[in-house]
């Protein structure tokens, strides 16, 4: 599919592997970013966690799995980003998310390589209890058994705020000071401006969404069977490395953790490490990529910018 194609989910309609298309509602931003020498791989669909939307992987990720050959793409599911919905988020459920994501994945031209932060890595780890993936990643995820050690772990460190979340209905206490922010999201050697700069992009999240992974969802890991790759963060607020290493064991994998790292690691100063670790395993699953012949030499594939707005 080449990057006309994938404009045309600038659209207000999802397109078929065929060229045709099927509405949507809701609208569901994608952000695309397609390489000029695609590889023989399948695509990549990023899913952000609470708070955020497609911007955060648009930052650094996008751009740099398509430089290295794999088509990437990433959505705000419903109520977040540019995505319809936002007046109803907090109706929002997981089950919801799991539907954006499906239908985002089905309009791609194969199944995607799934990459899940946080709340997204629940979301992606529900989805795989019906559906396959040739490979997933989860960053920073949330465990198969819910997020109730990280609400204790949020209680104990900032209960004004969590109550007043609980109070309020809405989880954007929890977020809604930069320099709170800073301390669950990001790493003490991002700069204060970039900080602010990212918190004036977060938003709300569904408080049911929320319920959904402290209580009322856990994920049938029996049921699994797509390869899982764990990813942590040593220095990660709201999730803990024995949580990292629980999700580990559920699939049989051997879990990940970059030190010096924050939750957001996507947006981390060290990102690009975090990013060379599965660009190294999707090379070793689908081949190395192709180099693309250009007066005698070779170069690796530089991405094609396809936009971002509502399909």
């Amino acid at each position: 599919m080449d990057a006309s194609m994938f404009a045309s989910l600038r659209t207000s309609a999802i397109p078929t592997g065929r060229g045709g298309g099927r509405a949507v509602d809701p609208k569901i931003e994608v952000i695309s970013r397609l390489p000029s020498t695609p590889r023989a791989a399948p695509p990549i669909l990023f899913v952000h966690g609470a708070w955020h939307a497609a911007w955060c992987w648009d930052e650094f990720f996008l751009d740099y799995f398509a430089a290295h050959g794999y088509a990437a793409h990433a959505l705000s599911l419903r109520g977040h980003g540019a995505s319809d919905g936002r007046g109803g988020l907090h109706r929002c459920r997981v089950r919801h998310y799991v539907d954006d994501v499906a239908t985002v994945a089905a309009a791609l031209p194969s199944s995607p390589i799934l990459v899940g932060h946080s709340m997204g890595g629940f979301v992606v780890q529900k989805l795989l209890e019906t559906r396959s993936s040739p490979a997933a990643f989860l960053l920073a995820s949330i465990p198969p058994n819910g997020a109730r050690s990280m609400f204790v772990r949020l209680m104990r460190n900032w209960p004004l705020d969590v109550l007043k979340a609980n109070a309020t209905l809405s989880l954007w206490p929890i977020v809604s000071d930069p320099d709170r922010a800073h301390r669950l999201l990001f790493s003490a050697a991002t700069s204060r401006d970039e900080v602010v700069r990212y918190h004036r992009q977060l938003q709300d999240e569904s408080m049911l969404g929320f319920l959904d992974c402290l209580a009322l969802e856990r994920v049938a890991a029996n049921l699994v069977r797509s390869p899982i790759n764990v990813i942590g963060a040593a220095d990660d607020a709201i999730v803990a490395g024995y949580e990292i290493r629980a999700t580990a064991r559920a699939y049989g994998a051997e879990a990940v953790v970059f030190d010096h790292v924050a939750h957001d690691m996507m947006l981390d100063p060290s990102w690009r490490t975090v990013a060379d670790s599965m660009i190294q395993k999707l090379d070793a699953q689908f081949g190395e990529p192709r180099l693309e012949r250009r007066r005698g030499r070779s170069r690796q594939a530089e991405p094609v910018k396809a936009g971002a707005a509502p399909v």
